[in-house]
């Protein structure tokens, strides 16, 4: 087996603006972590601490956005049908959901096309458009997708459809430019005067209902909406900065408040009550929204977040709770023979490349992510279809793998992405040559991968912690993409206080206090003791029983309402008073 990078701790640079910050009347903490994300002055930290409706912009700024009310419009007037493409993920479907419920409420007759992951793949595709012709449609509407689409585009015209697409991803090479006569709407256009480039797919349709509404004169709900646009844009981890972080914030208020039946079906099925917050969205609904679209159909979870009936609703979640179970099956399967794989090759390439006929092409994008963050690599893993593989990459921090992939795009069959994750097709035959590409390109990265760092935002001890570091940090809430939790320093020497209680699948949970206290037994005060949460740390145990450090997150326990430390590292030290029997 591989050893893995050497992992180094290492404190943050205090920002230049932190000293401004708290001139201004803002906590020290709260003003480093708010310079470290980006924000320079008391007006920019009021309107990250206070999110709030007038800090959206106007709509009318996306390029493209006048052309496409204008044939919506024409579209309601005429009677025409409309047919909205989404995407198969949380934030292709929430999106589809704004638009079937915010356009159909003001006159449009919409119909939700969803591509299934196996049949269709990622995107418009022909057959989709064949479908959306053949139902009756004269104009198509995208969400989360679209931008790569040039030959489903072409197809559309040329059948004498018309276009509109709303996405949020990269533009493609020129094989996949869209033609002239389609009607793009995407933030990140280099065209686009837009002041805010980061909206995911939900939230540019939220955008989109917006300025439709006004434009017929029929308002939104602002509320009813956000709560679905927020759960794309949390799940989608774009950076949770400027809009994205009010319509996650507005959004998750709302959410605790819903009165959509699917929703709160969902939430009796994951165990969820109010609060809900961005880490029930990414580790609780998310991937109860996402199974079905990643195994085959993503329809029932559009269904859920549309339907009237609360019977349906229990059964479409039950449903996705099941499919959700078989979806870890598959993840499970694919992440551990992909380390199977790559624990073959001595030393590790820069970057990991993997296939086989026997994994599922709906997981190997989440399978590629737990492979990246346990070996330190970008990673693409591929499922053999036939004559062709479809696969997923993700990368690692500073590093771009769709950078990476781009001067080899005319060999795919197809390609699209971002930074950090990546999706393309290729046959079968060329799968060594892409492997070799990229393995070659990426040989200046070793020394940058070879080294795991951990910046580490706040230092602190177990009684500081125990204080109330946690409602500061709550007020940076909700932490994702961009704004992550602070990583925490608790200095030591710390040791554990009474034996580690071990659960779930190799799970710790463990009470740890200072040296000085430690030695003290259960005699000290529980103020001065840190429960800390280790997930997967049972089989490095060891690394717990003498005085060390750590690193880790402040979190809330609800169950028990109370502070814990999620563990990420640890590291021994010098113990300056060795413990004695207590």
């Amino acid at each position: 087996m591989n050893a893995g990078p050497a992992v180094v701790w290492s404190r943050a640079e205090v920002p230049a603006a932190t000293p401004a910050l708290i001139a201004a009347g803002i906590a020290p903490r709260t003003a480093e972590l708010l310079a470290r994300r980006g924000v320079a002055d008391a007006d920019g930290a009021q309107a990250f601490l206070e999110p709030s409706l007038d800090q959206l912009h106007d709509p009318a700024g996306l390029h493209g956005l006048d052309g496409a009310l204008d044939r919506l419009e024409r579209a309601r007037d005429a009677g025409e049908k409309v047919a909205i493409v989404g995407d198969y993920d949380v934030d292709g479907v929430s999106g589809t959901a704004l638009l079937i419920a915010g356009l159909g409420s003001r006159g449009v007759d919409a119909t939700p096309f969803l591509p299934h992951r196996v049949r269709d793949g990622y995107g418009l595709q022909p057959r989709q458009v064949d479908r959306a012709r053949e139902a009756g449609c004269s104009l198509i509407v995208t969400v989360d997708c679209g931008t790569t689409s040039g030959p489903a585009a072409r197809h559309a015209l040329a059948l004498g459809l018309d276009l509109i697409v709303t996405d949020h991803h990269l533009p493609g090479e020129a094989g996949d430019a869209l033609p002239e006569g389609v009607i793009e709407v995407n933030p990140r256009r280099d065209a686009c005067p837009y002041p805010f480039a980061e909206l995911s797919g939900a939230g540019l349709a939220y955008k989109l209902v917006a300025a439709f509404a006004h434009r017929v004169g029929r308002p939104i709900d602002d509320e009813r909406l956000l709560r679905i646009a927020c759960l794309g844009t949390i799940a989608d981890l774009v950076p949770l900065r400027g809009e994205n972080r009010v319509i996650a914030a507005l959004g998750l208020k709302a959410l605790d408040a819903t009165t959509s039946r699917g929703l709160r079906a969902l939430f009796r099925v994951a165990r969820l009550a109010p609060p809900i917050t961005a880490e029930d969205i990414g580790f609780q609904l998310g991937p109860r929204l996402n199974a079905p679209g990643r195994l085959d159909s993503a329809e029932p979870s559009l269904e859920l977040l549309l339907t009237r009936d609360d019977s349906r609703a229990e059964r479409l979640a039950r449903d996705l709770d099941a499919r959700n179970r078989e979806r870890r099956t598959w993840e499970r399967r694919v992440t551990d023979e992909a380390l199977e794989l790559f624990s073959r090759r001595s030393p590790l390439p820069p970057v990991l490349v993997g296939w086989s006929s026997g994994w599922h092409r709906g997981v190997v994008g989440v399978a590629a992510g737990r492979v990246a963050r346990e070996l330190h690599r970008p990673t693409l893993l591929l499922a053999e279809e036939n004559d062709t593989a479809v696969g997923s990459g993700r990368s690692v921090e500073g590093v771009s793998l769709h950078g990476l992939v781009v001067p080899f795009a005319d060999e795919l069959e197809r390609f699209g992405g971002h930074a950090q994750a990546i999706g393309l097709t290729i046959t079968r035959d060329r799968l060594e040559e892409l492997q070799a590409f990229l393995e070659a390109t990426a040989l200046d990265l070793e020394a940058q991968l070879a080294t795991r760092r951990l910046d580490y935002e706040l230092e602190t001890t177990p009684t500081e912690l125990a204080g109330g570091l946690a409602a500061e940090l709550a007020r940076l809430e909700p932490f994702g993409a961009g704004n992550p939790r602070p990583l925490i320093r608790l200095r030591g020497p710390l040791r554990t206080v009474g034996e580690p209680r071990r659960f779930g699948n190799g799970h710790l949970e463990i009470q740890v206090a200072a040296v000085a206290e430690a030695t003290a037994g259960d005699r000290i005060d529980r103020r001065d003791r840190v429960t800390m949460l280790g997930w997967g740390w049972a089989p490095r145990a060891e690394r717990l029983h003498g005085p060390f450090e750590a690193l880790g997150h402040l979190e809330r326990d609800r169950r028990r309402n109370r502070p814990v430390f999620r563990l990420v590292d640890c590291r021994p030290v010098e113990d300056p008073a060795p413990a004695t029997p207590a």
